[in-house]
């Protein structure tokens, strides 16, 4: 695996980190995301899946329902896909920065 793979995750988290600490929760969810679309990519790679594009959010949205993925890291890739409600907040607390670094973990370990 390339190390930019490693890089750009861990740039996106730390940006994800910085975002939440500056108030900026829509940011730190969109960071959060990327990082576990990268993994998500490399995932695939590794495995010779199909990959559907840079998209994290499509990416994410095939691990969701993936049957290969344990049903955990399926309901991880869940999370990191809802969408927010009018007061751009996510219908339950969930932390994506954390699970995103669980599913950055599983995605890139599970080879």
């Amino acid at each position: 695996m390339a190390i930019n793979i490693y890089t750009s995750i861990e740039k996106e988290l730390q940006t994800a980190n910085e975002s939440r600490q500056a108030g900026n929760e829509g940011r730190a969810r969109v960071c959060a995301r990327r990082a576990a679309g990268i993994a998500a990519g490399e995932y695939f790679r590794l495995h010779a899946l199909p990959d559907p594009g840079p998209s994290a959010y499509d990416r994410l949205h095939i691990l969701a329902s993936a049957s290969e993925i344990d049903p955990r890291f399926r309901e991880i890739a869940q999370h990191l896909i809802l969408r927010v409600n009018e007061e751009f907040r996510l219908p339950t607390q969930i932390d994506l920065i954390a699970e995103a670094r669980q599913l950055v973990a599983y995605l890139l370990e599970t080879h």
